[in-house]
Protein backbone atom coordinates (compact mmCIF):
# COMPACT_ATOMS: atom_id res chain seq x y z
CA UNK A 1 0.00 0.00 0.00
CA UNK A 2 1.03 3.52 -0.65
CA UNK A 3 1.10 6.96 0.51
CA UNK A 4 1.30 8.37 -2.58
CA UNK A 5 3.00 6.65 -5.77
CA UNK A 6 5.45 8.90 -8.13
CA UNK A 7 8.45 10.58 -8.67
CA UNK A 8 9.49 13.89 -6.32
CA UNK A 9 12.30 15.64 -6.10
CA UNK A 10 13.78 15.69 -2.24
CA UNK A 11 14.52 19.26 -1.00
CA UNK A 12 17.14 18.32 1.21
CA UNK A 13 18.76 14.73 2.38
CA UNK A 14 17.94 15.65 5.82
CA UNK A 15 14.51 16.13 4.84
CA UNK A 16 14.33 12.63 2.68
CA UNK A 17 15.79 10.88 5.82
CA UNK A 18 13.70 11.95 8.30
CA UNK A 19 10.21 11.35 6.63
CA UNK A 20 12.37 7.42 5.67
CA UNK A 21 12.73 7.25 9.09
CA UNK A 22 9.00 7.56 10.07
CA UNK A 23 8.19 5.22 7.05
CA UNK A 24 10.25 2.57 7.62
CA UNK A 25 9.33 2.41 11.54
CA UNK A 26 5.85 2.11 10.77
CA UNK A 27 7.10 -1.03 7.98
CA UNK A 28 5.46 1.38 5.12
CA UNK A 29 8.65 0.95 3.13
CA UNK A 30 9.64 -2.04 0.73
CA UNK A 31 12.59 -2.39 -0.71
CA UNK A 32 13.38 -3.68 -3.79
CA UNK A 33 15.64 -2.95 -6.86
CA UNK A 34 12.84 -2.79 -9.15
CA UNK A 35 10.31 -1.05 -6.83
CA UNK A 36 8.04 0.94 -9.29
CA UNK A 37 6.65 3.27 -6.22
CA UNK A 38 6.97 4.23 -2.99
CA UNK A 39 6.07 6.36 -0.23
CA UNK A 40 6.48 10.25 -0.69
CA UNK A 41 6.40 13.58 1.55
CA UNK A 42 4.98 15.14 -1.68
CA UNK A 43 5.66 19.20 -2.93
CA UNK A 44 3.54 21.75 -3.64
CA UNK A 45 3.62 21.53 -7.15
CA UNK A 46 3.62 18.24 -7.50
CA UNK A 47 0.20 18.18 -5.56
CA UNK A 48 -1.37 20.80 -8.66
CA UNK A 49 -0.24 18.16 -10.82
CA UNK A 50 -1.95 14.62 -9.08
CA UNK A 51 -4.84 17.48 -8.97
CA UNK A 52 -4.48 18.90 -12.55
CA UNK A 53 -7.59 18.18 -14.57
CA UNK A 54 -5.55 17.82 -17.29
CA UNK A 55 -3.40 14.77 -16.20
CA UNK A 56 -6.65 13.05 -14.92
CA UNK A 57 -5.26 11.23 -11.96
CA UNK A 58 -7.39 9.43 -9.73
CA UNK A 59 -6.05 8.88 -6.25
CA UNK A 60 -7.52 5.20 -4.74
CA UNK A 61 -8.64 4.59 -1.10
CA UNK A 62 -5.34 3.40 -0.16
CA UNK A 63 -3.54 6.93 -0.78
CA UNK A 64 -3.50 10.03 1.04
CA UNK A 65 -1.73 13.36 0.19
CA UNK A 66 0.09 15.93 2.55
CA UNK A 67 -1.74 19.34 1.49
CA UNK A 68 -5.04 20.04 0.13
CA UNK A 69 -5.46 20.62 -3.65
CA UNK A 70 -6.36 24.74 -3.23
CA UNK A 71 -4.18 25.01 -0.19
CA UNK A 72 -3.15 28.28 -1.88
CA UNK A 73 -6.09 29.84 -0.85
CA UNK A 74 -5.06 30.24 2.79
CA UNK A 75 -0.87 29.86 1.84
CA UNK A 76 -0.76 32.14 -0.74
CA UNK A 77 -0.49 35.86 0.82
CA UNK A 78 -2.73 37.68 -0.71
CA UNK A 79 -5.17 35.34 -1.25
CA UNK A 80 -5.07 34.50 2.87
CA UNK A 81 -5.72 38.22 3.32
CA UNK A 82 -8.61 37.87 0.59
CA UNK A 83 -10.41 35.08 2.22
CA UNK A 84 -10.09 36.85 5.41
CA UNK A 85 -12.02 40.18 4.22
CA UNK A 86 -14.62 37.97 2.54
CA UNK A 87 -15.32 36.32 5.52
CA UNK A 88 -15.23 39.20 7.91
CA UNK A 89 -18.08 40.79 5.40
CA UNK A 90 -20.25 37.86 5.63
CA UNK A 91 -20.28 37.54 9.37
CA UNK A 92 -21.19 41.68 9.27
CA UNK A 93 -24.12 40.13 6.90
CA UNK A 94 -25.20 38.03 9.04
CA UNK A 95 -25.25 40.27 12.29
CA UNK A 96 -22.57 38.32 13.88
CA UNK A 97 -21.42 39.85 17.38
CA UNK A 98 -17.51 38.39 15.99
CA UNK A 99 -18.26 41.26 13.72
CA UNK A 100 -18.75 44.06 15.79
CA UNK A 101 -16.59 47.11 15.32
CA UNK A 102 -15.66 50.07 17.32
CA UNK A 103 -16.54 54.08 16.97
CA UNK A 104 -13.73 53.89 14.67
CA UNK A 105 -14.93 51.29 12.48
CA UNK A 106 -12.48 48.86 13.43
CA UNK A 107 -13.02 45.18 13.85
CA UNK A 108 -12.99 44.54 17.41
CA UNK A 109 -12.54 40.48 17.55
CA UNK A 110 -11.26 39.32 13.82
CA UNK A 111 -8.62 42.66 13.66
CA UNK A 112 -5.90 40.00 13.46
CA UNK A 113 -3.84 40.50 9.80
CA UNK A 114 -2.20 43.89 9.19
CA UNK A 115 -3.55 46.21 6.88
CA UNK A 116 -2.64 45.62 3.42
CA UNK A 117 -3.58 45.46 0.00
CA UNK A 118 -2.25 44.22 -3.16
CA UNK A 119 -0.22 45.74 -6.00
CA UNK A 120 -0.60 46.63 -8.59
CA UNK A 121 -4.41 46.47 -8.10
CA UNK A 122 -4.77 47.93 -4.68
CA UNK A 123 -2.16 50.97 -5.79
CA UNK A 124 -4.34 53.55 -5.67
CA UNK A 125 -6.15 52.26 -2.35
CA UNK A 126 -2.55 51.98 -0.79
CA UNK A 127 -1.42 56.24 -1.77
CA UNK A 128 -4.84 56.96 0.04
CA UNK A 129 -4.00 54.83 3.53
CA UNK A 130 -0.87 55.84 3.00
CA UNK A 131 -1.36 59.24 2.95
CA UNK A 132 -3.56 59.54 6.10
CA UNK A 133 0.12 58.42 8.06
CA UNK A 134 2.39 59.53 5.87
CA UNK A 135 5.14 58.97 8.75
CA UNK A 136 4.35 54.55 8.60
CA UNK A 137 6.45 52.12 7.58
CA UNK A 138 4.84 49.56 4.76
CA UNK A 139 6.66 45.63 4.26
CA UNK A 140 6.69 44.59 0.82
CA UNK A 141 6.07 41.06 -0.09
CA UNK A 142 5.84 39.17 -3.35
CA UNK A 143 2.71 36.96 -3.29
CA UNK A 144 3.78 33.54 -4.15
CA UNK A 145 7.75 33.46 -2.43
CA UNK A 146 9.05 32.40 0.69
CA UNK A 147 12.01 32.50 3.22
CA UNK A 148 11.95 36.02 3.17
CA UNK A 149 12.85 36.68 -0.92
CA UNK A 150 11.55 39.92 -2.40
CA UNK A 151 10.96 41.76 0.84
CA UNK A 152 11.56 45.21 1.60
CA UNK A 153 10.16 47.84 3.98
CA UNK A 154 9.15 51.21 2.40
CA UNK A 155 8.38 54.37 4.21
CA UNK A 156 8.13 56.61 0.85
CA UNK A 157 5.78 56.29 -2.14
CA UNK A 158 8.87 56.52 -3.95
CA UNK A 159 10.56 53.92 -3.16
CA UNK A 160 7.82 51.77 -5.14
CA UNK A 161 8.06 54.12 -8.25
CA UNK A 162 10.86 51.94 -9.44
CA UNK A 163 7.96 49.95 -10.44
CA UNK A 164 6.83 52.72 -12.71
CA UNK A 165 3.34 54.66 -13.39
CA UNK A 166 1.81 54.18 -16.97
CA UNK A 167 2.07 57.97 -17.75
CA UNK A 168 -1.21 57.34 -20.11
CA UNK A 169 -3.11 56.18 -17.43
CA UNK A 170 -1.37 57.34 -14.52
CA UNK A 171 -2.37 53.67 -12.59
CA UNK A 172 0.47 51.41 -11.34
CA UNK A 173 1.90 48.50 -13.26
CA UNK A 174 4.31 46.15 -11.75
CA UNK A 175 8.11 45.86 -13.52
CA UNK A 176 6.79 41.89 -13.60
CA UNK A 177 3.41 41.60 -14.74
CA UNK A 178 3.35 37.91 -13.59
CA UNK A 179 4.57 38.71 -10.15
CA UNK A 180 1.96 40.43 -7.47
CA UNK A 181 2.79 41.72 -4.28
CA UNK A 182 1.24 42.38 -1.25
CA UNK A 183 2.05 45.39 1.00
CA UNK A 184 0.98 45.68 4.48
CA UNK A 185 1.43 47.97 7.09
CA UNK A 186 4.85 47.49 8.66
CA UNK A 187 4.28 46.85 13.06
CA UNK A 188 7.22 48.96 14.02
CA UNK A 189 6.38 47.93 18.00
CA UNK A 190 7.30 44.07 17.79
CA UNK A 191 7.52 42.63 21.21
CA UNK A 192 11.37 42.47 22.30
CA UNK A 193 13.53 40.27 24.12
CA UNK A 194 17.40 41.07 24.57
CA UNK A 195 16.41 43.53 22.49
CA UNK A 196 15.52 41.46 19.11
CA UNK A 197 12.56 41.35 17.75
CA UNK A 198 11.24 37.91 16.98
CA UNK A 199 8.12 35.78 15.65
CA UNK A 200 6.12 32.33 16.65
CA UNK A 201 6.45 29.47 14.02
CA UNK A 202 3.47 27.44 14.67
CA UNK A 203 2.95 24.15 13.19
CA UNK A 204 -1.21 22.84 12.61
CA UNK A 205 -2.72 19.77 11.09
CA UNK A 206 -6.29 19.80 9.34
CA UNK A 207 -7.19 16.35 9.16
CA UNK A 208 -10.41 17.86 6.82
CA UNK A 209 -11.72 21.18 6.93
CA UNK A 210 -15.86 20.17 6.61
CA UNK A 211 -16.14 19.39 9.10
CA UNK A 212 -13.69 21.59 10.03
CA UNK A 213 -10.90 19.96 12.85
CA UNK A 214 -7.45 20.96 13.70
CA UNK A 215 -5.23 20.47 15.69
CA UNK A 216 -2.34 22.44 17.36
CA UNK A 217 1.64 21.16 17.71
CA UNK A 218 2.42 21.90 21.47
CA UNK A 219 6.19 22.24 20.43
CA UNK A 220 6.39 25.21 18.21
CA UNK A 221 9.28 28.03 18.59
CA UNK A 222 10.44 31.18 17.97
CA UNK A 223 13.10 32.62 15.89
CA UNK A 224 15.03 35.45 17.00
CA UNK A 225 16.65 38.13 14.63
CA UNK A 226 20.48 38.39 14.77
CA UNK A 227 20.59 42.49 15.12
CA UNK A 228 18.83 44.19 17.96
CA UNK A 229 15.55 45.89 16.85
CA UNK A 230 15.45 49.95 15.63
CA UNK A 231 12.55 51.60 14.29
CA UNK A 232 14.82 53.90 12.51
CA UNK A 233 14.58 54.73 9.35
CA UNK A 234 18.50 54.31 8.50
CA UNK A 235 17.78 50.71 9.07
CA UNK A 236 15.03 49.91 6.99
CA UNK A 237 17.15 47.90 4.61
CA UNK A 238 18.99 45.81 7.28
CA UNK A 239 17.09 42.44 7.31
CA UNK A 240 18.89 41.03 9.99
CA UNK A 241 16.78 43.75 12.00
CA UNK A 242 13.45 43.27 10.60
CA UNK A 243 13.31 39.40 9.42
CA UNK A 244 13.12 36.30 11.71
CA UNK A 245 13.44 34.01 8.49
CA UNK A 246 16.54 31.55 9.33
CA UNK A 247 17.11 31.64 5.98
CA UNK A 248 18.07 35.63 5.63
CA UNK A 249 19.24 34.95 9.89
CA UNK A 250 21.96 32.10 9.18
CA UNK A 251 23.74 34.36 7.00
CA UNK A 252 24.90 37.34 9.61
CA UNK A 253 28.37 37.85 11.37
CA UNK A 254 26.08 36.90 15.40
CA UNK A 255 24.32 34.09 13.75
CA UNK A 256 24.89 31.33 16.25
CA UNK A 257 24.96 27.51 15.12
CA UNK A 258 23.92 25.88 18.00
CA UNK A 259 20.65 26.95 19.18
CA UNK A 260 20.16 28.58 16.09
CA UNK A 261 18.31 31.93 17.55
CA UNK A 262 15.41 29.68 18.72
CA UNK A 263 14.02 29.28 21.54
CA UNK A 264 10.92 26.79 22.19
CA UNK A 265 7.08 28.39 22.68
CA UNK A 266 7.47 26.78 26.28
CA UNK A 267 10.17 29.29 26.99
CA UNK A 268 8.25 32.50 26.06
CA UNK A 269 5.69 31.28 27.87
CA UNK A 270 7.81 31.00 31.32
CA UNK A 271 9.83 34.31 30.37
CA UNK A 272 6.44 36.06 29.82
CA UNK A 273 4.52 34.81 32.90
CA UNK A 274 7.61 35.60 34.90
CA UNK A 275 7.56 39.46 33.38
CA UNK A 276 3.88 39.49 32.72
CA UNK A 277 2.29 37.33 34.68
CA UNK A 278 0.05 34.39 33.75
CA UNK A 279 -3.25 35.47 33.08
CA UNK A 280 -1.78 37.77 30.58
CA UNK A 281 -0.18 35.08 28.88
CA UNK A 282 -2.62 33.04 29.54
CA UNK A 283 -4.39 35.47 27.44
CA UNK A 284 -2.51 36.01 24.66
CA UNK A 285 -2.04 31.93 23.90
CA UNK A 286 -5.83 32.05 23.50
CA UNK A 287 -5.86 34.87 21.38
CA UNK A 288 -3.30 32.89 19.04
CA UNK A 289 -5.84 29.90 18.97
CA UNK A 290 -8.49 32.03 18.33
CA UNK A 291 -6.98 33.66 15.26
CA UNK A 292 -5.48 30.58 13.69
CA UNK A 293 -8.92 29.07 13.60
CA UNK A 294 -10.51 31.95 12.72
CA UNK A 295 -8.17 31.86 9.74
CA UNK A 296 -8.87 28.29 9.22
CA UNK A 297 -12.79 28.94 9.16
CA UNK A 298 -12.61 31.85 6.82
CA UNK A 299 -11.00 29.57 3.97
CA UNK A 300 -13.24 26.31 4.53
CA UNK A 301 -15.85 27.05 2.54
CA UNK A 302 -13.59 27.95 -0.54
CA UNK A 303 -11.01 24.95 0.48
CA UNK A 304 -11.04 21.45 -1.84
CA UNK A 305 -11.86 19.26 1.01
CA UNK A 306 -10.67 16.57 -0.89
CA UNK A 307 -11.40 13.16 1.40
CA UNK A 308 -7.56 11.86 0.48
CA UNK A 309 -6.14 14.63 1.73
CA UNK A 310 -4.45 16.55 5.27
CA UNK A 311 -2.37 18.90 5.55
CA UNK A 312 0.44 20.66 8.00
CA UNK A 313 0.67 24.26 8.18
CA UNK A 314 3.27 26.75 9.41
CA UNK A 315 1.77 29.73 11.06
CA UNK A 316 3.90 32.47 11.70
CA UNK A 317 2.38 34.94 14.27
CA UNK A 318 3.94 38.17 15.48
CA UNK A 319 3.71 39.61 18.74
CA UNK A 320 3.43 43.35 19.65
CA UNK A 321 4.47 45.33 22.63
CA UNK A 322 1.17 45.42 23.74
CA UNK A 323 0.84 41.40 23.70
CA UNK A 324 -1.27 41.59 20.64
CA UNK A 325 -0.90 38.91 18.48
CA UNK A 326 -0.96 39.06 14.58
CA UNK A 327 -1.77 36.49 11.75
CA UNK A 328 1.76 37.14 9.20
CA UNK A 329 1.39 34.77 7.15
CA UNK A 330 0.75 30.69 6.62
CA UNK A 331 3.11 28.22 5.21
CA UNK A 332 1.93 25.14 3.03
CA UNK A 333 5.50 23.45 3.42
CA UNK A 334 7.19 24.64 6.71
CA UNK A 335 10.40 23.79 7.01
CA UNK A 336 11.52 20.39 8.07
CA UNK A 337 15.14 20.72 6.97
CA UNK A 338 16.78 20.96 10.33
CA UNK A 339 19.55 23.91 11.81
CA UNK A 340 20.12 22.52 15.30
CA UNK A 341 20.54 19.17 17.31
CA UNK A 342 16.80 20.42 18.90
CA UNK A 343 15.26 21.15 15.61
CA UNK A 344 15.95 18.25 14.45
CA UNK A 345 14.02 16.09 17.26
CA UNK A 346 11.45 18.53 16.81
CA UNK A 347 10.83 17.93 13.19
CA UNK A 348 11.49 14.31 13.56
CA UNK A 349 8.39 14.42 16.29
CA UNK A 350 6.38 16.81 14.25
CA UNK A 351 6.65 14.21 11.23
CA UNK A 352 5.98 11.11 13.62
CA UNK A 353 3.00 12.24 15.10
CA UNK A 354 1.27 13.87 12.07
CA UNK A 355 1.38 10.60 10.51
CA UNK A 356 0.48 8.99 13.60
CA UNK A 357 -2.60 11.13 12.94
CA UNK A 358 -3.15 11.13 9.30
CA UNK A 359 -2.82 7.16 9.62
CA UNK A 360 -3.90 5.68 12.60
CA UNK A 361 -1.29 2.46 14.03
CA UNK A 362 0.47 2.73 10.84
CA UNK A 363 -2.43 0.85 9.29
CA UNK A 364 -3.40 0.77 5.38
CA UNK A 365 -4.18 3.89 4.57
CA UNK A 366 -8.19 4.72 3.98
CA UNK A 367 -9.31 7.68 3.03
CA UNK A 368 -12.81 6.66 4.03
CA UNK A 369 -12.27 6.76 7.60
CA UNK A 370 -14.10 9.48 9.74
CA UNK A 371 -10.83 11.30 10.87
CA UNK A 372 -10.90 11.75 14.33
CA UNK A 373 -7.83 9.46 15.72
CA UNK A 374 -8.28 8.72 19.27
CA UNK A 375 -6.43 10.76 22.06
CA UNK A 376 -3.52 8.47 22.64
CA UNK A 377 -1.89 8.65 18.60
CA UNK A 378 -1.91 13.01 19.17
CA UNK A 379 1.54 12.43 20.65
CA UNK A 380 2.69 16.15 21.16
CA UNK A 381 -0.97 17.10 19.05
CA UNK A 382 -3.79 18.56 20.39
CA UNK A 383 -7.31 19.07 19.59
CA UNK A 384 -7.26 22.65 18.61
CA UNK A 385 -11.34 22.56 17.23
CA UNK A 386 -13.64 20.17 16.31
CA UNK A 387 -16.39 21.40 14.67
CA UNK A 388 -18.57 17.91 14.69
CA UNK A 389 -18.13 17.72 18.31
CA UNK A 390 -19.10 21.52 18.82
CA UNK A 391 -22.60 21.56 16.62
CA UNK A 392 -23.02 17.96 18.67
CA UNK A 393 -22.57 19.55 21.84
CA UNK A 394 -24.99 22.83 20.37
CA UNK A 395 -23.16 24.72 22.00
CA UNK A 396 -21.03 27.10 18.81
CA UNK A 397 -20.03 30.07 21.45
CA UNK A 398 -18.24 32.60 21.06
CA UNK A 399 -14.97 32.59 22.99
CA UNK A 400 -15.18 36.49 23.59
CA UNK A 401 -18.13 35.94 25.27
CA UNK A 402 -15.98 34.78 28.22
CA UNK A 403 -12.30 36.83 27.79
CA UNK A 404 -9.23 35.00 28.66
CA UNK A 405 -10.65 31.25 28.73
CA UNK A 406 -9.70 28.49 26.17
CA UNK A 407 -10.59 27.25 22.65
CA UNK A 408 -10.72 23.86 21.94
CA UNK A 409 -12.85 20.99 22.52
CA UNK A 410 -14.56 19.56 25.09
CA UNK A 411 -12.25 18.51 27.68
CA UNK A 412 -9.53 20.03 26.18
CA UNK A 413 -7.84 21.42 28.76
CA UNK A 414 -8.21 23.00 31.95
CA UNK A 415 -7.18 26.20 33.44
CA UNK A 416 -4.29 26.11 36.60
CA UNK A 417 -7.46 27.76 38.73
CA UNK A 418 -9.62 24.64 38.31
CA UNK A 419 -12.54 27.00 36.92
CA UNK A 420 -13.99 25.77 33.97
CA UNK A 421 -13.14 26.38 30.13
CA UNK A 422 -15.25 27.63 27.27
CA UNK A 423 -14.96 24.10 25.16
CA UNK A 424 -16.57 25.27 21.89
CA UNK A 425 -16.87 29.11 19.76
CA UNK A 426 -18.23 29.93 16.33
Amino acid sequence: FRIMAGKVKWVTDIEKSVLINNFEKRGWIQVAENEDWNFYWMSVQTIRNVFSVETGYRLSDDQIVNHFPNHYELTRKDLMVKNIKRYRKELEKEGSPLAEKDENGKYIYLDFVPVTFMLPADYNLFVEEFRKNPSSTWIMKPCGKAQGKGIFLINKLSQIKKWSRDSKTSSFVSQSSKEAYVISLYINNPLLIGGKKFDLRLYVLVSTYRPLRCYMYKLGFCRFCTVKYTPSTSELDNMFVHLTNVAIQKHGDDYNHIHGGKWTVSNLRLYLESTRGKEVTNKLFDEIHWIIVQSLKAVAPVMNNDKHCFECYGYDIIIDDKLKPWLIEVNASPSLTSSTANDRILKYNLINDTLNIAVPNGEIPDCKWNKSPPKEVLGNYEVLYDEEMAQSDGADRDLRSRPGQSPGVKGSRARESGKPVLTTWK
